[in-house]
This record gives structure tokens, C-alpha cells and sequence, in this order.
């Protein structure tokens, strides 16, 4: 079962995520409301996989994963994001996330994109 950490600062998004990753048999080992909080998760937890809100307080998604690449160049990191963030995406992309899903979540989506990033070797 992989273990995947959910980064978001709304509480309500963090929630949502958990809800469709747990009911698909997902173990979620953690959230954190910031990208320093999401750094300090990832070196302590090792997830299999990280779900990156871009826009969050204290360090964005996009610093977050440029730090988190730094030191974990195989992690696995799909951003969200809301619509109007297409540039920050490609740029995330570009440092190495391997996915994004959109902002409202759409369970089918999510679950794809979760499936498929995990399957990378």
C-alpha cells in the first residue's frame, strides 16, 4: 500500500484528498498546511508520494519541491492546482514533478494520476 503525505493549506482540500485516497486503499501518513511543513514531513516520513498545493503560505509548492528534489531526486510529487496556474504548473513540471491535478478535485483524476505516478519507476 503506498503511503502518500498531502500538502494544502485549506484544511477542507487536505480532507477532500484524504477522503478519496483513503476509500481507494491509500494510506495517507500525513499533511502539512506549508511548504516548510511539507519538507520537514517528507525527510522525516519518506512517502511514496506527495500531493503539492502551489499556492501556500511561509514557502509555495514550487519551492517546496525544488527542495524536496534537492535532496529526494526520485520523489514523487504531484502538484494541484487551481485553473490560472498553468505557467507555475509547467514550471513545476520542469523541476521535476510528475503530474498535476486541478482544483476541484475530481475523485476519477485523482485516483489516475495517484495510479500512474506510482507506476514510474
Amino acid at each position: 500500500m503506498a503511503r502518500i503525505l498531502i500538502v494544502d493549506d485549506a484544511k477542507f482540500m487536505r480532507m477532500t484528498l484524504t477522503n478519496i485516497l483513503t476509500a481507494a486503499g491509500y494510506e495517507v501518513v500525513g499533511e502539512a498546511e506549508n511548504g516548510n511543513e511539507a519538507v520537514h514531513l517528507f525527510n522525516t516520513l519518506l512517502p511514496d508520494l506527495v500531493t503539492m498545493d502551489i499556492t501556500m503560505p511561509e514557502k509555495n509548492g514550487l519551492e517546496a519541491l525544488r527542495e524536496i528534489k534537492k535532496v529526494h531526486s526520485t520523489a514523487k510529487i504531484i502538484m494541484c492546482s487551481a485553473l490560472g496556474q498553468q505557467k507555475v504548473v509547467v514550471e513545476a513540471i520542469e523541476a521535476g514533478a510528475k503530474d498535476f491535478i486541478m482544483k476541484p478535485f475530481e475523485e476519477d483524476r485523482v485516483i489516475e494520476a495517484v495510479q500512474r505516478v506510482l507506476s514510474y519507476s
